[in-house]
């Protein structure tokens, strides 16, 4: 049987590179964004789905049983910021954050825990650095990625050994506008800016069989930057 891949914010950026390496994997790929115009990865297919609500989640994997009949790996990516001074912040704005980036994993692992367990599968959480180091106005970005790594260990304990749950954290991954600088790149002690595939490749081996003594897990990947001392001048 075809392995079958789960990956949400897969319109853009990593969620779509992330897609697109595991449909050369050979897995079919349902990607799933609130982006309505996304296009489906080679050989899967799109659907337009905000993870944020029980009510889309739930819809979202009615049509995975239904139509692809098995889930073997679930890529939790879809995230969202809103940069406000914290006294701007309206609570709101704070629970869109927290729904998108942290509610939706639980409620998408809830509603396939048993199609995981039943192929043995594997999830993948895209957390952040900001859960370790932050810019200013970014409380609620930091607390739903901070919450993911720490969702993503709790999951690996409650649903071993039957499914493996391991969380990426990126660092600086160049997806749009302008490209980095030099100073940029040297900034890093790997000597660049990331790119979606160094993320891609990293889920690929996390939710394939090499990785079967790997959970509970955070992979930092941003180049060593948060291992970089960094004194005034």
């Amino acid at each position: 049987m075809q392995r079958t891949a789960l990956v949400t914010g897969a319109a853009h950026g990593i969620g779509a590179a992330i897609a697109a390496r595991l449909a050369r994997d050979g897995c079919r790929v349902v990607a799933a964004d609130r982006d309505p115009n996304g296009s489906p990865p080679a050989g899967g297919r799109y659907v337009a789905c905000d993870v944020s609500g029980e009510a889309a989640v739930q819809a979202l994997i009615d049509g995975v049983r239904s139509q692809e009949q098995r889930l073997d790996a679930l890529v939790c990516n879809a995230g969202i910021m809103i940069r406000k001074p914290v006294g701007q912040l309206s609570p709101a704005e704070w629970n869109q954050v927290l729904g998108t980036n942290l509610t939706s994993t639980f409620l998408l692992v809830r509603a396939t825990e048993d199609l995981l367990r039943a192929s043995h599968g594997a999830v993948v959480t895209i957390a952040s650095t900001r859960a370790h180091m932050s810019e200013p106005h970014t409380e609620a970005y930091a607390a739903s990625k901070g919450g993911l790594v720490a969702l993503t260990h709790a999951l690996a304990v409650s649903l071993g050994p039957d499914v493996r749950v391991n969380c990426i954290s990126p660092g600086w991954i160049f997806t749009k506008g302008d490209a980095p600088r030099p100073e940029d790149h040297a900034f890093h002690p790997a000597g660049r800016v990331g790119t979606v595939d160094d993320i891609a490749a990293l889920a690929s081996f996390l939710l394939g069989q090499d990785s079967g003594f790997v959970t509970g897990a955070e992979f930092v990947v941003d180049g060593g930057v948060t291992r970089k001392m960094i004194y005034p001048e």
